[in-house]
């Protein structure tokens, strides 16, 4: 969708200044790599652009090409990584701000 802010997500990339020589690497470089990803706001964008359109190289969403290729082998009839991650997203943001109720997985004590 035009104008639904999701498609500018990678000018809000915390690597958007990075040289790509530091996203692109092999080895124990990527683990530096993927440490940018950690606080970014556009993490989950990032990993639904590269899962969704099958990109094969470098880290993306802090993930590096090898995870993701057991990722999409691992869930192969994901038709939109992108709706999954957001309704995860949206799921986990629900559960950690949400409040319980005993009885909820909560024990009342006396």
């Amino acid at each position: 969708m035009v104008g639904d802010g999701r498609e500018d997500w990678g000018a809000r990339a915390v690597c958007r200044g990075a040289d790509p020589e530091e996203l692109f690497v092999e080895g124990a470089a990527q683990n530096r790599a993927k440490a940018q990803c950690m606080g970014c706001p556009v993490r989950t964008e990032c990993l639904a652009h590269a899962l969704d359109h099958r990109i094969e190289h470098g880290v993306w969403g802090g993930m590096t090409e090898r995870e993701r290729r057991a990722l999409l082998k691992r869930r192969p009839t994901v038709a939109s990584w992108r709706s999954l991650l957001e309704t995860a997203r949206a799921e986990h943001g629900r559960h950690a701000t949400g409040s319980r109720e005993p009885g909820a997985g909560w024990s009342k004590r006396s």
